[in-house]
């Protein structure tokens, strides 16, 4: 994801600069570089691509150290083309909780979507695509298989909509009410 940073060796003045300035160095996930990129998108409205936007992920790091005063990051690199930055936010989107696709078998009955839809809107979820399948994975004959796409709101909100399926049998295998 950060290849602007994937380099097999660092250069030599590049390298005396960190040996001798840094103190301590972090290393960091694609989630936390997606949900950074993520951040400079919706908070800083800075497009910076996943390399240039590492220091701001090692700062959301859980384990970074904490300092007082004011911190300075350098943002770089815009070179993102369109479809990297679409998964790019997808991705960080999920990282943060705030994206959830689940896959559940609904009985291939007149209603059968709409009660799924219903116990999904109980939930404050917002449906961002359905798509329903006849022919999925191991169905048996009166089944199909419903993946839905949802925003919600982050991880105890999806944790929500987890139990709320699972109460409504959609996730325990009893396919639904």
């Amino acid at each position: 994801m950060a290849d602007g940073i994937a380099v097999a060796m660092p250069g030599a003045v590049p390298f005396t600069h960190v040996e001798s300035l840094v103190d301590e160095i972090v290393t960091v996930g694609e989630d936390l570089i997606s949900r950074a990129v993520l951040l400079m998108l919706e908070r800083a409205k800075l497009l910076v691509e996943p390399a240039g936007a590492v220091a701001v992920a090692a700062l959301m790091h859980p384990d970074a150290p904490r300092r007082s005063g004011s911190v300075c990051v350098v943002l770089s690199g815009g070179n993102v083309d369109p479809l990297l930055l679409s998964h790019l936010t997808t991705h960080g989107l999920q990282a943060a909780g705030r994206y959830l696709t689940v896959a559940v078998t609904v009985p291939d009955r007149p209603g059968g979507l709409a009660q799924l839809l219903e116990t999904l809107r109980d939930t404050g979820a917002s449906v961002v695509d359905v798509i329903h399948s006849r022919v999925a994975g191991e169905l048996r004959f009166g089944e199909v298989q419903v993946t839905v796409s949802l925003e919600t709101r982050g991880p105890d909100h999806q944790a929500d909509v987890r139990a709320a399926l699972t109460t409504a049998g959609y996730l325990d295998g009893t396919h639904g009410p």
